[in-house]
């Protein structure tokens, strides 16, 4: 998780020059996933959510067979990527942080379905994010990626 000084998310600017992996770790995620799910380079990959309760930040959208998961940090284990995620947002609470866990079932590159779930769509970001999207996934070996961390499991 990266923390963000305040003010970048609402500057277009700055939030364009981030880290690919900040920029997709901060509001991006679901444009991330997205794209994975549309060019599909593994099978069985559906998105989830997480959502935090009321009055808490924290919402996350990634991509899971279930088993493994597929986000900004790359791949992991799904139970690995929830424990951090849920355990790094808890921490910056100091009680009551919680989530509910969300099969996504909207278009995650439709900005009128993203911001009807509080999510800014790939036509307001500076530039279009769909392509920095998919040089990130390009840059990637899916099949080891995802067999390395399928391989952790049973270690």
């Amino acid at each position: 998780m990266y923390r963000l000084k305040p003010g970048i998310k609402k500057d277009p600017v700055r939030r364009w020059a981030l880290p690919d992996r900040v920029f997709f770790g901060n509001g991006a995620c679901a444009l991330l996933a997205g794209v994975f799910l549309r060019e599909a380079p593994l099978p069985g990959f559906y998105a989830e959510r997480i959502i935090p309760g009321e009055g808490f930040a924290g919402n996350h959208i990634y991509v899971t067979d279930g088993v493994v998961a597929f986000d900004y940090h790359g791949y992991s284990s799904r139970n690995r990527l929830l424990l951090h995620h849920t355990t790094g947002w808890a921490n910056r609470y100091s009680e009551g942080w919680n989530c509910v866990l969300e099969r996504v079932r909207f278009d995650l590159l439709d900005t009128a379905d993203l911001n009807n779930n509080k999510m800014l769509g790939p036509d307001q970001y500076l530039h279009d994010p769909i392509p920095r999207a998919q040089r990130f996934i390009d840059r990637i070996d899916h099949p080891g990626a995802s067999a390395r961390a399928r391989a952790k499991l049973s270690v």
